[in-house]
């Protein structure tokens, strides 16, 4: 069974309520996994935007959270997790606002897509503190046993 990765804020593919990002809340959604491998010891999550600034011309991918060595039989994160209520031993990652937790989507031009990207890893990161999206991507090279994707869009304003 593949690794799958859902929320009931959004479906696949659709529009992010407004809600989770700049202009509402800025909390993050609820997210449930399943299907984790059976040898997997821990799992990464990461939040990204790659149509920053413009989806018509994007220079860079945009990194709204990261987040590392969540335990495998975690099942999801619940809307609006707070830091101290991230299961035990989870690690933070610096997002592109240079800090850690959740940034939510804050297009400044057009529709852009925001993925949320499940890793499940055959080891634990050791060594870490604080890493960036790319610290932690390689780390993670030749770990990744499996992964999963949910991406949601955002209008300008929204």
């Amino acid at each position: 069974m593949p690794m799958t990765l859902t929320s009931p804020a959004f479906q696949h593919g659709a529009q992010i309520p407004t809600r989770f990002g700049c202009n509402g809340e800025d909390i993050s959604p609820q997210l449930d996994w399943d299907g984790v491998p059976a040898g997997a010891k821990s799992l990464v999550l990461i939040l990204d935007d790659p149509d920053a600034p413009d989806p018509e011309r994007p220079e860079m991918t945009w990194v709204h959270w990261v987040l590392y060595n969540l335990p495998p039989q975690t099942a999801g994160l619940p809307e609006a997790v707070a830091p101290e209520a991230l299961p035990a031993g989870t690690g933070e990652g610096v997002n592109d606002w240079e800090r850690t937790g959740y940034g939510g989507p804050c297009p400044p031009i057009g529709r852009h897509r925001y993925f949320h990207k499940l890793y499940a890893l055959d080891t634990e990161l050791e060594g870490l503190d604080r890493p960036t999206k790319a610290e932690l991507e390689a780390a993670m090279q030749g770990h990744v046993l499996a992964e999963a994707v949910l991406m949601g869009t955002v209008p300008k304003g929204e």
